[in-house]
């Protein structure tokens, strides 16, 4: 039987959701989109041009259960904004999603993220990695993926999980990249550097992420119930690669480097959600991080990369940090 191409996406209003959605849009699929303001975001036409938009609540799973009739893709890419509420809001979001999961043998596609492992599975992390998360979010993330393992394992739902290092890009949510290393909507007038020289980290660019994704779901037969991924994406092996990219994207090889001012996050993340989280993932900047891809080249062959300087200029452009307007880099295959 042939699989149909229609998909849920739950989150199309964010960063991964968002790109995960138009890249399915531009392969034929038909995409549906749920929000609790559907009128409104469709009016708004924010770049999600040919979604059906439809009324609705992901913490309401007879909401979600009723849109996801007749998809063979649920794209479980909803989160609280802001980081609010994280642990109140999260797993039942997440157990809608599998309730239209089971009614409807659709497979559930959740981006995946590194807060699940603690420095015990570090420096070379790949799929069967403990997982011993060191933080709050980290926790909440393993029993997301518990629940999901449980419902594949039993027959109940298809799972695809693809994990990847911190996402950067021009449409990407809470990010370290705008919000760490550069201020949005501001010339780069210097760079603010979390980690410490010689400290290895993995980036993913959001395009390269999404594109990883829906290559990943066009290839059902090579999946099984519960397959999982890891991406390389860009690894910047000292720490400096990055912001001497930034330097030559922007050009100025001397552009001032800023040490992230953690102490302030300290004593400011009792009262802002953000910095609170900020602070719980400052261990993923005081240890490598590398991340093995073995398996999704032994599916993929390769994975889609765009090069560092060209996703670097198109985020910042994106971000307003750069004035000069770049062409949209075309969706991207494998060279």
């Amino acid at each position: 039987m042939t699989r149909n191409r229609n998909a849920l996406v739950l989150g199309a209003t964010g960063g991964i959701g968002g790109e995960v959605a138009r890249r399915l849009k531009a392969r034929g699929w038909t995409v549906r989109a749920l929000h609790r303001d559907a009128a409104r975001v469709a009016a708004g036409n924010r770049g999600q041009t040919g979604f059906t938009w439809l009324q609705g609540d992901a913490m309401r799973s007879e909401d979600v259960v009723a849109a996801a009739r007749g998809v063979s893709l649920i794209v479980h890419a909803v989160n609280p904004p802001g980081y609010r509420n994280w642990g109140e809001l999260v797993l039942p979001m997440l157990d809608s999603t599998l309730a239209a999961a089971r009614e409807t043998g659709a497979r559930i596609l959740l981006p995946g993220t590194v807060y699940n492992y603690g420095p015990d599975a570090f420096p070379d992390v790949d799929e069967t990695s403990p997982q011993h998360p060191v933080t709050r979010k980290g926790a909440i993330r393993v029993e997301m993926e518990r629940r999901l393992r449980v419902a594949a394992t039993s027959g109940e739902a298809k799972v695809l999980i693809v994990r990847a290092g911190d996402f950067f890009g021009p449409e990407a949510a809470n990010n370290w990249f705008s919000q760490g290393l550069v201020k949005p909507g501001r010339p780069v007038t210097a760079v603010t550097a979390p980690g410490m020289r010689g400290i290895g980290h993995q980036w993913a660019y959001l395009p390269d992420v999404a594109e990883t994704m829906v290559q990943l779901v066009e290839r059902e037969e090579s999946l099984e119930a519960l397959s999982t991924f890891h991406m390389n994406g860009h690894w910047d092996g000292d720490g400096t690669r990055m912001i001497e990219v930034i330097r030559r994207v922007v050009g100025q090889p001397d552009l001032k480097v800023r040490a992230f001012p953690w102490w302030l996050l300290g004593l400011a993340s009792p009262f802002v959600p953000l910095f609170r989280e900020l602070q719980e993932m400052r261990y993923l900047w005081e240890t490598p991080v590398h991340m093995n891809n073995a398996r999704l080249l032994a599916v993929l062959g390769t994975e889609p990369h765009t090069p560092l300087d060209e996703a670097v200029r198109t985020t910042l452009v994106g971000l307003g940090c750069l004035a000069e307007r770049s062409p949209s880099p075309a969706l991207l295959t494998p060279s």
